[in-house]
């Protein structure tokens, strides 16, 4: 499989490397719901995905779950690259939220690569500083953006043409970083305005237009 050419940051690789690459990096697959990496663990390869989802969240002492972000088909793990950077372990989860198929480079190769290859060391880099970026969006939204307004936004981007989201409302407390008491509560209040209804993980939007003019509100 020529997977390289699927990263665009490393399709101007030379050739040694782009062999090195090849021959001792792994292809793997790891189903759903399989935990990836969890903290307390070292990471041992750079994972760069070719299919399906990984969720990357976060545990409190007192048990609250925030999901930081997702790494899709193309993208590398930001926090398995600041590990393997710095030599720590990880300090959060991640979980195959799809069936999963990924290259896996080894640290050995990663150390040797960041040290010989420019163009191998930005890729890394780049795709480090965008996820960063991304990550300061959710602090900001979690410290000043009202729960309500993101709720509504996240049914919004979450809704299929059928417009039912299939979550509970402690996942959904996870995605918004808050507590599934305050998720019950404004789920209680979009109900008595009429704009979604809710059966046993499920949540229905029975008025799309008045959550948009939630979130338009903040605009």
């Amino acid at each position: 499989m020529d997977w390289i050419s699927r990263f665009d940051g490393l399709a101007s690789l030379k050739a040694p490397i782009r062999d090195i690459l090849t021959a001792r990096a792994v292809i793997v697959s790891v189903p759903k719901d399989t935990l990836i990496f969890g903290p307390g663990k070292a990471p041992e390869n750079l994972l760069l995905l070719l299919e399906g989802t990984v969720r990357v969240q976060q545990t409190s002492n007192q048990g609250r779950e925030i999901v930081l972000y997702r790494v899709h088909a193309g993208e590398s793990c930001v926090l398995t690259t600041a590990c393997l950077l710095a030599y720590v372990d990880y300090s959060a989860e991640g979980i195959a939220e799809t069936d999963v198929q990924a290259v896996a480079i080894p640290r050995a190769v990663f150390d040797d690569l960041i040290s010989q290859s420019q163009t191998f060391r930005q890729f890394v880099f780049s795709a480090y500083s965008r996820r960063i970026t991304d990550l300061f969006v959710v602090i900001e939204e979690i410290a000043f953006h009202r729960v309500d307004i993101r709720l509504a936004q996240r049914l919004l981007e979450l809704a299929g043409q059928d417009q039912v989201i299939h979550a509970t409302h402690q996942q959904m407390a996870a995605e918004l970083g808050t507590a599934r008491e305050v998720i019950s509560r404004q789920l209680q209040e979009f109900h008595r305005r009429g704009w979604v209804s809710q059966t046993r993980g499920t949540i229905t939007i029975s008025n799309i237009s008045g959550l948009k003019s939630l979130v338009t509100s903040a605009a």
